[in-house]
């Protein structure tokens, strides 16, 4: 283990990131907020940090390995969440303990949407700026932009790279060099921002709901600059433009690659994992959209309207809510809670176990039941023409297994400090799938529950956005033997 290349990288990376600082500081300057200079102190801090942890080892230069790559991801987003709320911390107008700011920030920049803050509509807008950033930098991961832009991290950057991207698959590159593809990724993520961003804009959003918006649409985070969240709007035009959005920030980054260098879109058409993922939100919409019909719930078209919206919304993880799902009748809260596991596609900004090991995952229980019908027969499984290996459907078990042992002991955790069942399973469900508003004590925002709990699901968040064994791994012996 090369513990002084690692310290060297963290430092760098912190004073990369206390960069971002500078932003809101200059969003609350244009609109002449009153400032408590907690963006300048906050900066300080984490650029003396930095340097401090910098400076005595930056001569350290020596090839990273995986195990390295995994020890960075998994510090490094630990440390960024302590860091990253410093603001909410030393900002007056907020109030917050320091276990607040820290849940508030890890769930920015995880992506998460969990929000413990209220009163939105009343906070400075370098507040709603830093929060919606946060989800930004998060969506494709800070770590993914470093790599981008500091060729100083070298050869290395590819086990960084390796235990960043979300998916089963990860040793595919869009480019031979990896500072190129992750170049190439953050360029259409920015662009895809700034495209919806003018798209919202246009729709009847201020200039800055749009810009806010557009961060967190495109990271499929769920911050909103509103408590309302897109309620506030009451515009179909608006919901059409973020679910637009949504949906191509839940597809696998790779093909947007592919589409715009190819100039077509045959490769979003003959995907497999693309056609299963619209193919569950196709079908969860019609499902919402008869039973809000049926039951009286909305008029057919506000029914159609805030079904889709609310379907692709926690689906892909988003968490934006256009009307409260969990007073929705029938089966209707769980079902769209549900297909937050699922989430996005492999290689996405979308959170949930990922669409292409759900298919995966499908593809072999169908296997397994020609299996007992023909003991005899060989039965591969396929992505559209193509075999897939047994080295990744058992890695897919692994992940699903595991998956599902975090969530029970989370869970279990959360019932031992207190919460009802309800709130306990969709509070664990919500921050292990990066979706954010539950059910029950958790559907609005999580201000309410104990620190013990916000501690928990703290953790929570982090395992679901570095996919479990990033930071699981960590914690194996194996891991530390030579």
């Amino acid at each position: 283990m090369h513990f002084a290349v690692i310290i060297r990288i963290l430092g760098i990376l912190l004073m990369v990131f206390s960069l971002t600082m500078v932003l809101p500081m200059a969003v609350g300057l244009i609109y002449r907020e009153t400032s408590d200079f907690a963006f300048l102190i906050a900066f300080g801090i984490t650029l003396f940090t930095g340097l401090t942890v910098w400076y005595p080892v930056r001569n350290s230069k020596q090839e990273l390995r995986t195990r390295d790559g995994f020890l960075i991801t998994a510090i490094f987003w630990s440390v960024l969440g302590l860091f990253g709320a410093l603001p909410f911390y030393l900002n007056s107008a907020l109030n917050l303990s320091s276990v607040d700011a820290i849940f508030e920030s890890i769930s920015g920049l995880t992506t998460t949407g969990a929000t413990v803050i209220t009163g939105l509509d009343a906070l400075p807008r370098s507040i709603l700026f830093y929060r919606q950033q946060l989800q930004w930098l998060g969506g494709m991961g800070i770590i993914v932009l470093a790599v981008a832009i500091l060729p100083m991290l070298g050869i290395g950057g590819m086990q960084l790279y390796r235990a960043e991207t979300p998916g089963p698959i990860k040793d595919s590159k869009l480019t031979p060099r990896i500072t190129e593809t992750a170049k190439a990724l953050w360029y259409i993520y920015a662009s895809l921002t700034l495209c919806c961003m003018l798209a919202y804009w246009a729709a009847g959003m201020s200039f800055f709901d749009a810009i806010c918006h557009s961060f967190s649409t495109i990271a499929i985070g769920g911050f909103s600059t509103h408590d309302a969240s897109f309620a506030y709007f009451d515009s179909a035009l608006i919901e059409t433009v973020g679910i637009v959005f949504m949906v191509l920030s839940g597809i696998n980054f790779a093909l947007h690659f592919t589409a715009w260098q190819k100039r077509g879109i045959y490769h979003y058409l003959v995907d497999p994992e693309v056609r299963f993922y619209l193919f569950i939100l196709v079908s969860v919409s019609l499902v919402t959209c008869f039973i809000l019909i049926t039951s009286g719930t909305y008029q057919p078209s506000n029914a159609v309207r805030l079904a889709l919206f609310e379907v692709v919304s926690i689906a892909t993880t988003s968490g934006f809510s256009a009307a409260d799902f969990a007073y929705w009748p029938s089966l209707l809260p769980f079902l769209l809670f549900l297909t937050a596991f699922a989430g996005g596609c492999a290689g996405s900004t979308g959170g949930g176990m990922k669409v292409i090991r759900v298919l995966l995952l499908t593809k072999q229980g169908w296997r397994e039941i020609k299996r007992l019908i023909h003991p005899s027969a060989t039965f591969t499984i396929k992505l559209g023409s193509n075999p897939v290996p047994e080295r990744v459907i058992e890695s897919v078990w692994g992940f699903f297994s595991i998956y599902m042992l975090v969530f029970v002991f989370m869970l279990m955790a959360l019932l031992a400090t207190g919460i009802d069942q309800v709130s306990a399973w969709t509070a664990v469900g919500a921050t292990l799938n990066n979706l954010g508003p539950g059910l029950g004590d958790v559907a609005a925002h999580y201000g309410d529950i104990n620190d013990t709990a916000k501690w928990i699901l703290c953790f929570s968040m982090l395992l679901g956005r570095l996919e479990v064994f990033t930071l699981i791994v960590i914690f194996s012996p194996m891991f530390w033997r030579k």
